[in-house]
């Protein structure tokens, strides 16, 4: 436990670190079309700058447990902050587009160390009484830094060039690393801790973590632009994310010393719940901020920076929100009533997205909305985080904190694919049913297109080139309100599935009131 001017330093460095690596999840989504100019690729290819952070994310999340011991929690935490800070840099300098992938993927290696190694130092930062403010501030990077991605992506894409999406993590990396050698210090339980010799090491389980977990995410990363199982290659992928997974469960719960302990989820029926709370929390906050924007920017016309501050006020009231909530987990309210009423609100969020949702919707109508997302977002994060830890002894929590980590990852990459799928398969179905008022034998039809047409060869087309126009212009108002109907179902739909997992707040065990998150939990 650290005192005084100490601690807040060590909060304010893995906050930063945690909120570098989530921002990166989301800040390049802005820049990809910029990318696709620069780099002359193609839309298709420029997705894999998402897909590698993604896939290298979760491959590293639940082995930060085993790496922490076998290196040493400040040495692995400091390495991590200098390979993302010099991937970061490497990432600007790119001059094509593979060469940025690869350093994309090694930023996610650098990355995905920073946000679970940040959990476990924050954890022995503060004394138990006040763990769940620790936790508080560990949960306000994790709700921020995705949805401040796009507004600081935006404002650079407008004012500067993509590479300073990359040039940005330097001096914050910098300055982080100089923190953790001065103020960041291992626990001595991990001090004293022999390291694995290399012929002790959990290869195989290492093989088929990277095998399971990367194949998985690659399906979910690529598989709508693939067009999913009618893909050779997607379903290559598929087959060896199942054999690699059922693999890996059962090499992890027969290992004599495994890189990642499942046999953890056993000991806690809060931790196993908390892993499926853990999961439908990433799909709802990943795919709320997925599909948001390309509502704002494909509908309405919204600038990227406009985007982006639209979203930052529900943000910062969720981060505002951790210590609050915080203080009322310590102050003895219950997590198994938090988690429900967190689960109702952002459903109340869904409903009323799908209700605001129409043409002339304005930054001003999805203000309210978000702020309510925010606060739902943060009653269900803290408790549940807290929750799954409590009770846990030594490598432990360390292992569980990995897990639901990746889980949470998951559960986003899930929730982007899924309504990404849904959202273009859905535009196309929904199309169908207008089609049947729109006919060249309907009088509305006519008109419409007649008017069309003496407006535009009234500003100069020819007649033939003006007919044209009217089509466009036609088929144009009726994709935007098909699009309007179908966005409305995106939310409408991930609202109704918080409701469906809302049985699961029923399986939650009541903590006893000397259960707390173990001090010497590590990663």
């Amino acid at each position: 436990m650290e005192t005084g001017f100490t601690k807040w330093i060590i909060v304010v460095t893995v906050v930063l670190c945690v909120l570098l690596e989530l921002i990166d999840t989301s800040i390049v989504n802005v820049a990809l079309t910029q990318m696709m100019g620069n780099l002359s690729a193609t839309q298709q290819e420029v997705t894999w700058v998402v897909a590698a952070y993604g896939i290298a994310n979760v491959i590293v999340i639940p082995m930060t447990g085993f790496l922490a011991e076998q290196f040493g929690r400040k040495n692995y935490f400091f390495f991590s902050v200098v390979l993302f800070t010099l991937a970061s840099m490497a990432c600007g300098q790119s001059t094509n587009l593979w060469e940025l992938v690869a350093f994309r993927f090694v930023q996610g290696i650098g990355g995905g160390a920073l946000m679970a190694t940040s959990q476990a130092i924050l954890i022995d930062t503060f004394p138990p009484k006040q763990l769940p403010l620790g936790q508080a501030l560990f949960g306000m990077g994790v709700i921020i830094g995705p949805t401040i991605g796009p507004t600081l992506g935006g404002y650079i894409v407008d004012n500067y060039d993509w590479p300073w999406i990359f040039y940005v993590n330097v001096p914050v990396g910098i300055l982080a690393a100089v923190f953790t050698l001065l103020f960041i210090r291992d626990p001595e339980r991990i001090k004293n801790a022999i390291p694995r010799p290399l012929r002790e090491i959990d290869w195989a389980g290492i093989f088929l973590l990277i095998l399971g977990v990367g194949s998985l995410q690659l399906v979910l990363e690529q598989g709508e632009t693939e067009d999913w199982f009618e893909s050779a290659y997607i379903n290559s992928f598929a087959l060896l994310a199942a054999i690699g997974l059922l693999g890996f469960i059962w090499r992890e719960l027969t290992a004599k010393a495994p890189i990642v302990d499942l046999r953890v989820l056993g000991k806690s029926r809060n931790l196993a719940v908390g892993s499926v709370l853990s999961f439908v929390l990433g799909f709802g906050m990943f795919a709320s901020v997925f599909i948001l924007p390309i509502f704002t920017q494909r509908i309405l016309g919204f600038t990227a920076a406009q985007t982006g501050y639209m979203l930052l006020p529900g943000a910062l009231a969720s981060g505002f929100m951790m210590p609050v909530i915080g203080r009322m987990l310590q102050a003895g309210v219950p997590q198994k009533f938090m988690i429900p009423t967190g689960f109702l609100i952002f459903f109340g969020f869904t409903f009323w997205m799908a209700n605001v949702i129409s043409p002339t919707a304005g930054e001003s109508d999805f203000f309210w909305p978000l702020m309510v997302r925010g606060l739902g977002m943060g009653l269900i994060f803290l408790p549940i985080t807290t929750m799954s830890l409590a009770g846990l002894k030594g490598k432990d929590a360390g292992q569980a904190a990995g897990l639901t980590g990746m889980i949470r990852q998951l559960g986003g990459s899930f929730g982007v694919a899924i309504v990404g799928t849904y959202l273009e398969r859905s535009i196309a179905q929904n199309r169908i049913s207008p089609l049947a008022h729109i006919s060249l034998y309907d009088n509305a039809t006519v008109q419409r297109i007649q008017a069309f047409t003496q407006n535009f060869m009234a500003h100069g087309f020819s007649m033939e080139q003006a007919q044209k126009q009217a089509y466009a212009a036609l088929e144009g108002i009726l994709m935007k309100q098909v699009s309007i109907i179908t966005y409305s179902q995106v939310f409408a739909m991930i609202g109704l599935f918080f409701v469906c997992c809302l049985p699961l707040v029923l399986l939650i065990k009541r903590a006893k009131s000397n259960e707390k998150i173990d001090l010497n939990a590590a990663h």
